[in-house]
């Protein structure tokens, strides 16, 4: 664990993800999520669908980051493979909003020629590989981290929303620690695995696919609400 993981999981950093909800404001008026055993519950299926999905995407594009060739291309790769791997709208917008929120970031925090070769207004998983890459990470810590925040921004929203303890959203992401982990690592090997016929980059189809139709409807029914707190 370094201090540039550290940085790129703190919520404190200015990229706008404190903005989302990642579907817990949705969730929370829909009564699925209530207490901190239901939050619980919520933050796992979010981790194992969206969050290993998150970790492949940050994993590889932090792998393509660390070469010259064919970067561009590669990277362009990647945020189209987000695309269809994001089936609602909502869900893709607000990670391209986030994904810009963290190049604005990155571009001051470390500067890369691979900021120049994202695709305008990325997916926040690609943002994160390349800052990951830039910062002297490896794909297993953009992978970690991926992991890690797909639980973290639920997590807190749900703590404002529902005025619950925080030492009891504390406890609840902790014991969600090991999950996180293993999420992440398998997230990384998927990522590294795979062939790669011309370009030495693994297919995409071995990178995770994990959706959940109940995040995307919550995604897409919070989008039409004039009253919501969070943008996502």
């Amino acid at each position: 664990m370094t201090a540039a993981l550290l940085t790129l999981a703190d919520s404190r950093l200015p990229a706008g993800g404190h903005t989302h909800s990642g579907g817990v404001e949705q969730a929370i008026a829909a009564g699925i999520v209530h207490d901190p055993r239901s939050l619980e519950v919520f933050l796992r299926r979010r981790l194992t669908t969206a969050g290993s999905t998150a970790a492949g995407l940050a994993a590889a594009a932090c792998r393509a980051a660390g070469r010259d060739e064919p970067r561009r291309a590669s990277l362009a790769r990647l945020d189209a493979e987000a695309d269809a791997r994001t089936p609602s709208p909502a869900l893709r917008q607000a990670s391209r909003q986030q994904g810009r929120g963290l190049v604005r970031v990155g571009r001051r925090a470390w500067p890369t020629a691979a900021w120049d070769d994202l695709p305008p207004h990325p997916h926040h998983p690609l943002a994160l590989g390349v800052a990951a890459a830039a910062a002297g990470l490896g794909p297993a810590d953009a992978a970690q981290a991926a992991a890690y925040l797909s639980i973290t921004g639920s997590a807190t929203a749900a703590q404002r929303l529902l005025a619950m303890d925080p030492i009891t959203v504390a406890t609840v992401t902790a014991r969600l620690a090991a999950e996180v982990d293993a999420v992440g690592a398998g997230a990384d090997q998927a990522a590294a695995g795979g062939p790669a016929p011309t370009d030495g980059e693994p297919g995409p189809a071995w990178l995770p696919a994990g959706t959940d139709p109940l995040l995307d409807l919550l995604a897409e029914v919070h989008a039409d609400r004039d009253d919501r707190y969070f943008a996502s």
